[in-house]
């Protein structure tokens, strides 16, 4: 499928998939893909930084390559390694031809064929569909090594191999870098991408959220599970709740066959909310019950202008 001509074909087609997008991420997203730039999405957990790549590479009919990051990450993990079991396989079968000639051997084993391709290499190569999605997922995680490792792939497209040499990409991959903001990613590395913040939504881009992704949900339901969540995020958490808990529970809802909150409920149901013991303490009982109250009054009086 080919690019998006536009900000609305973009917006149109992340609705497609049920992702709701205010028009500034929209537009970071086009500008992203037409200039072939990465492009660097911050912000809490659970706001939809990783689901973006994921509809993007479903609406564009592209592969989607996954990178997880974590601490202690390295290019053998992220770009390419040796497939030293089949290398030894190889090397042990020469002895026994009595063909162990060692620069043959050498060049033989450092083929193509012995090369185990991780995700960044696998984003290079050329794929019948177009270039790939390559999904960065929570690159504060990883160390400033690996990270200025990342500048020549996202500068030149390239990585290097020593034994073979350099292997470029005929088109540059579709590029998303998430981050948690756990740390500071350098300088050097947000330069060579389009930047865009994606923050919590407001109650009326939520609920279409609700709506696209958990059709079941009654539309009482919905409202409240939306309202609910925009106090507690007033709250002074330790973790508040993300998109992706607001979904979680309305989907848990729905499996309870709930058209409407109750103060019990809620108690019985923190734990897909809130994912801290002093959290949950904080909310359940009166706390939940006094929010619970204000929601319903709003709601209601809401209904009646």
């Amino acid at each position: 499928m080919p690019l998006p001509a536009s900000i609305e074909a973009i917006a149109t087609l992340l609705t497609a998939q049920g992702y709701v997008a205010d028009r500034g991420l929209a537009t970071s997203l086009f500008l992203a893909l037409r200039l072939g730039r990465p492009l660097f999405l911050e912000g809490e957990a659970g706001v939809g930084k990783t689901e973006l790549a994921k509809v993007v590479a479903a609406g564009l009919g592209r592969r989607l390559l996954r990178l997880q990051c974590y601490d202690g990450l390295d290019v053998a993990n992220a770009v390419y390694e040796w497939n030293y079991p089949r290398q030894m396989i190889e090397i042990r079968l020469a002895e026994a031809a009595h063909d162990a000639d060692r620069a043959t051997l050498a060049a033989d084993i450092f083929a193509d064929a012995f090369l185990i391709r991780r995700p960044i290499l696998q984003a290079l190569e050329p794929d019948l569909a177009g270039p790939p999605v390559l999904l960065i997922d929570e690159l504060d995680r990883t160390d400033e090594p690996f990270e200025a490792y990342l500048l020549e792939v996202l500068s030149d497209w390239q990585v290097t191999v020593p034994e073979l040499g350099t292997i470029k990409a005929k088109e540059p991959p579709i590029v998303v870098i998430t981050s948690n903001r756990t740390r500071e990613i350098h300088d050097a590395l947000k330069r060579r991408c389009l930047y865009a913040w994606i923050d919590y939504p407001k109650a009326e881009r939520e609920l279409a959220i609700v709506r696209a992704k958990v059709p079941g949900a009654a539309e009482r339901l919905a409202e409240e599970v939306v309202a609910f969540i925009q106090e507690l995020r007033k709250q002074d958490l330790f973790k508040l709740p993300g998109v992706a808990e607001t979904l979680d529970w309305a989907t848990a809802l729905v499996q309870l066959d709930k058209i409407a909150l109750d103060p019990e409920t809620i108690d019985d149901t923190l734990g897909v909310l809130l994912k801290y013991q002093d959290d949950i303490a904080r909310i359940q009982g009166s706390e939940a019950a006094a929010i619970l109250r204000r929601i319903k009054s709003d709601l209601a009086l809401a209904r009646t202008v």
